[in-house]
């Protein structure tokens, strides 16, 4: 009896050891997914280099690069950067001089955080300035783009990082128009327009619940505008003929305009339907659905995969933004943002209330509200 309880003891034993090392490493690989890093979503630093020189010489640059890229490969960045510095410096003729200095820029670069990814952008800009030529040049700035893409926060909070990585993609698509990075870019960039798209949208959001229609219609009015392959462009015209609506009859044309781009550019919107019968109380021509705009949102509705429970259970421990919804076709918008004015602001033009150029200067008229004319309101035309 005394051996068999001592078996069963040991066996239990085991089956608790087991489980708790298995809780652990489901405990470790969650915490590990979550962790920001430069190299996936599971942290693994040490990766074999991308492209190391693997000609057997035994120059001593190439014995000083060799050490390096060992180094590099090995979380060893600090020691690797000295003997690339070291090569820089020594041998100025070397067959090894560009690979040295992108080397230099992906030590920062695997190293991380904000001080690593900050010095790896510096040392791929001065690549790219001293070697545009080179094939490794697209690379670099591939990677300055994915550097602020990695920083973004989440939509409702600050767009700075997510502004830098939409201004560093496109700067690749026109610098390297023909590299073979440019689908990859591609899709980074709808990623990010969609980040920054709908920051834009929760904005105006915020103010349309408050009541404030002028600057909620400022806000969504331009987001279809700058990013027409958001996945919320449709709602975003739809509240901003809601917010129209509400400035009243002298708005109607903008917010027939807003409709018709539902019915015609997102016809399989939920709003469509709705878009069509305020059309219709505007007494304004329903237009036939744009059969592209139609293929496009069909495609991006089948192919768009739903997070995992895990990735959603998760997801408020993540500091980057969820980007499921993104498109994923289509050429991302190349134009510079414009900020839309908002609609109660005074137009300037011939057929305007008011004429002529606007300008600032000091009033010393304590008097002149009363005297002069309001420039909000149609002037009388000039005697000819």
């Amino acid at each position: 009896m005394g051996l068999t309880m001592k078996l069963l003891a040991l066996n239990l034993s085991r089956v608790c050891t087991w489980k708790t090392v298995g809780y652990g490493a489901v405990a470790l690989a969650i915490l590990s997914s979550s962790a920001p890093s430069a190299y996936g979503k599971f942290g693994f630093r040490h990766k074999k280099y991308e492209s190391p020189i693997t000609k057997d010489t035994e120059q001593p640059d190439k014995i000083l690069f060799d050490k390096a890229i060992n180094d590099l490969e090995h979380g060893r960045y600090e020691l690797a950067r000295i003997q690339l510095q070291t090569l820089i410096n020594t041998y100025d003729s070397s067959e090894f001089l560009a690979k040295a200095k992108l080397a230099v820029g992906d030590s920062w670069y695997r190293e991380g955080g904000m001080r690593g990814f900050s010095q790896a952008e510096a040392e791929y800009k001065d690549y790219i300035l001293f070697y545009p030529t080179m094939e490794e040049s697209a690379e670099a700035q591939k990677k300055i783009c994915g550097i602020h893409y990695q920083q973004m926060d989440k939509a409702d909070r600050d767009t700075n990082q997510a502004l830098r990585a939409e201004q560093e993609c496109k700067q690749f698509k026109t610098q390297f128009p023909n590299s073979k990075f440019i689908p990859e870019v591609d899709q980074m960039l709808r990623n990010t327009q969609e980040v920054l798209a709908d920051s834009e949208m929760t904005t105006g959001m915020f103010y349309m619940k408050r009541g404030s229609y002028n600057a909620g219609s400022n806000r969504l009015g331009g987001v279809a505008d700058q990013y027409p392959l958001y996945s919320k462009a449709d709602e975003a015209l739809w509240f901003d003929g809601q917010a129209l609506n509400k400035l009243g009859p002298n708005f109607r044309r903008q917010e027939s305009n807003a409709l018709v781009r539902i019915v015609r550019d997102y016809p399989l919107s939920k709003y469509a339907d709705g878009a069509k019968a305020r059309l219709k109380a505007l007494e304004v021509t329903v237009p036939e659905p744009d059969q592209a705009a139609a293929a496009r949102m069909k495609y991006e509705l089948d192919h768009r995969e739903r997070p995992g429970l895990m990735s959603r259970t998760f997801s408020f421990m993540r500091r980057g933004p969820d980007t499921w919804t993104a498109a994923k076709t289509g050429t991302p918008q190349m134009k510079q943002p414009v900020k839309n004015l908002p609609p109660l602001t005074p137009s300037v033009g011939p057929n305007a209330g008011f004429t002529g150029d606007v300008t600032i200067a000091p009033n010393t008229d304590p008097n002149a509200l009363d005297k002069n004319p309001d420039a909000r309101q149609p002037q009388p035309a000039p005697a000819k």
